[in-house]
């Protein structure tokens, strides 16, 4: 009971962030106070009343630039994720669940990803296949699936066991049916949990790409905000300073909430209660 307790207090934190950044995002016409493309005369300007946040080096309202980035960080995150959750959850609760030859040349493909350097994996597609947003979302969400595979593997191999899984069997239920109607829902919690903490590492690589110029140039993200104001550290600080701080709340965010659905969902900790 104290585990679960002590996993709400993060949860309704991170929620609470997330709610508010989710809001930002759909609302982002109303809540913008300059169009976040439209150039200005202002250059650099600090922060004042006509630019709440200040101006870029090309007189883009900052303010209106990190609220539209919202939309693009959240986007990319998200559906990064999911498709890391998906793919890492079916080969791990099939290498785990079959066992066997199967089992061995997908733990080497795990491995192999383990081994090798994603960053540079990443910015090697996007040279040569473009730096799209739907390119980033795939590269990221097809080179982050490893730990979901690991998380969901154990599960599935210790599931295999248990008596419900056994009576299915006997019974002459399929392999694939029992994969997923009972090894994959009932150990996809550590999955879920994982799968929210690395939507915060799909933001962070989506604003690595940015920084170093490989994002998409068509839409506006907080990397790329962060990108952009490099060169006017010392003459314009607000420009990559609220950009930078709207990543690191965003980022605790979905780590808050992972640990809170670990915390609480862990089968480990549940045994206690």
């Amino acid at each position: 009971m104290v585990h679960t307790v002590n996993g709400i207090l993060p949860l309704k934190i991170g929620l609470g962030i997330l709610a508010l950044l989710v809001l930002v995002a759909i609302f982002a016409p109303l809540i913008a106070t300059h169009d976040p493309y439209a150039l200005g005369e202002e250059l650099t300007a600090p922060p004042g009343a006509v630019h709440l946040l200040g101006t870029d080096g090309l007189g883009r309202d900052v303010f209106s630039m990190i609220i539209y980035g919202a939309r693009t960080s959240l986007l990319i995150g998200v559906v990064a994720a999911l498709i890391s959750g998906v793919i890492g959850t079916l080969l791990g609760g099939i290498a785990g669940f079959y066992r066997g030859p199967l089992d061995k040349v997908l733990t080497e493909v795990n491995n192999i990803f383990l081994i090798m350097p994603t960053f540079f994996l990443i910015l090697l597609v996007i040279a040569l296949f473009g730096s799209s947003m739907l390119n980033v979302m795939l590269i990221i969400g097809l080179t982050s699936w490893v730990g979901n595979a690991r998380l969901m593997r154990a599960q599935a191999m210790s599931l295999r066991e248990r008596t419900f899984v056994l009576s299915s069997t006997a019974i002459g239920e399929s392999r694939i049916r029992i994969l997923f109607k009972h090894i994959i829902p009932n150990g996809i919690f550590p999955i879920i949990a994982n799968t929210t903490m690395n939507i915060s590492g799909a933001i962070l690589t989506e604003a690595g790409l940015s920084f170093l110029g490989l994002g998409d140039p068509n839409v506006v993200s907080w990397g790329q905000i962060v990108f952009n104001g490099r060169a006017y550290l010392t003459s314009g600080w607000w420009i990559s300073t609220f950009s930078g701080l709207t990543i690191v709340i965003t980022v605790l965010a979905f780590y808050l909430i992972g640990d809170g659905l670990n915390r609480i969902l862990s089968p480990k900790l549940r045994g206690h209660h």
